[in-house]
């Protein structure tokens, strides 16, 4: 439950949001991690990923995303297989998400 200090996202509300996901290195982990965003019809401004060994860091950027939708996007990140964590940076504040 939010805090009392922290305002709820209204409808209509942007935000610029940073992505980072680790998961395992597959050939179709790319397309399963835009798959949120593409089922929103959100498309991210800046996409990075990088392989390290058996891991692969993926991050990417939105800068005019609904805000309703952060958590949303993050939660399904986080249940894409092979997904092993996910970090979300918004507004200055980071949230830390298990897959």
């Amino acid at each position: 439950m939010p805090s009392q200090n922290t305002p709820l996202p209204t409808p209509g509300d942007l935000a610029t949001a940073r992505f980072h996901v680790l998961a395992e290195a597959s050939p179709g982990l790319l397309p399963r991690l835009l798959q949120p965003l593409a089922k929103r019809d959100l498309t991210p401004d800046a996409f990075h990923a990088i392989r390290e060994g058996a891991l692969l860091r993926v991050e990417f950027t939105l800068h005019a995303m609904p805000a309703e939708m952060l958590h949303l996007v993050a939660g399904n990140l986080g249940q894409v297989i092979g997904v092993a964590a996910v970090q979300m940076h918004h507004d200055g504040d980071t949230v830390m998400l298990a897959a």
